[in-house]
């Protein structure tokens, strides 16, 4: 294992990481502002090397996830509880974050975005409530947003956009395509809930 010298952007990456759950290195270069995709895939070998992440190819086709090893939860004062990356929430948990660096192009920084696991911390013990995906505030509102790609049982959603109609000004909702079932259902709850916006992941994602 070999040694190197931690900066302040590590650290910001042992932090992106454990908010965001898992992270591919495309993600990580805008997370962690690098200003080009060598760049930060040599800094990233080198925390690997270091013992400080670790890359798990778990999806056939999908590129190698950066997770935080104990030792760099360690040193960043992070929870260093083992969190099991679920095959199936894989595809899901990549799309929010495509969908993060979309809402970062449009001006608003990382750090002003609350993540699902941030908001869950916020809550504390006891009943675990619903929550999306992240939020932000813009123009003194405040936006959630849910990836939804996979369909849930029809009362199921219309009770998590019953709660975001609720708890935020705004609730962004982000579907596989608009003839989806899931965009259908949210369509119909528009008259109850005027404040649900509907948008493709193809719309949203930024590739590159």
């Amino acid at each position: 294992m070999s040694e190197i010298r931690l900066v302040d952007r590590d650290y910001e990456i042992f932090r992106e990481i454990d908010r965001w759950r898992v992270c591919l290195g495309r993600h990580i270069k805008e997370l962690a502002g690098f200003d080009g995709q060598r760049a930060c895939d040599r800094r990233l070998r080198k925390l690997m090397d270091a013992g400080y992440l670790e890359r798990k190819r778990i999806l056939y086709g999908v590129p190698g996830m950066y997770v935080n090893t104990y030792r760099a939860k360690l040193l960043a004062s992070l929870s260093t509880k083992t969190e099991k990356i679920r095959v199936e929430q894989i595809p899901h948990d990549i799309a929010v974050l495509d969908c993060a660096l979309f809402v970062h192009q449009k001006g608003i920084p990382f750090s002003d975005m609350t993540t699902e696991k941030q908001l869950h911390i916020q809550d504390g013990f006891g009943q675990r409530k619903h929550r999306p995906d992240f939020i932000y505030r813009r123009n003194e509102k405040t936006i959630c947003v849910e990836v939804e790609l996979a369909l849930k049982a029809k009362d199921r959603l219309e009770a998590n956009a019953k709660a975001n109609f609720m708890d935020y000004d705004i609730q962004v909702w982000i579907v596989p395509n608009h003839d989806s079932k899931i965009a259908r259902i949210l369509e119909a709850n528009k008259t109850a809930y005027q404040n649900i916006k509907i948008f493709s992941l193809q719309e949203v994602r930024i590739t590159g």
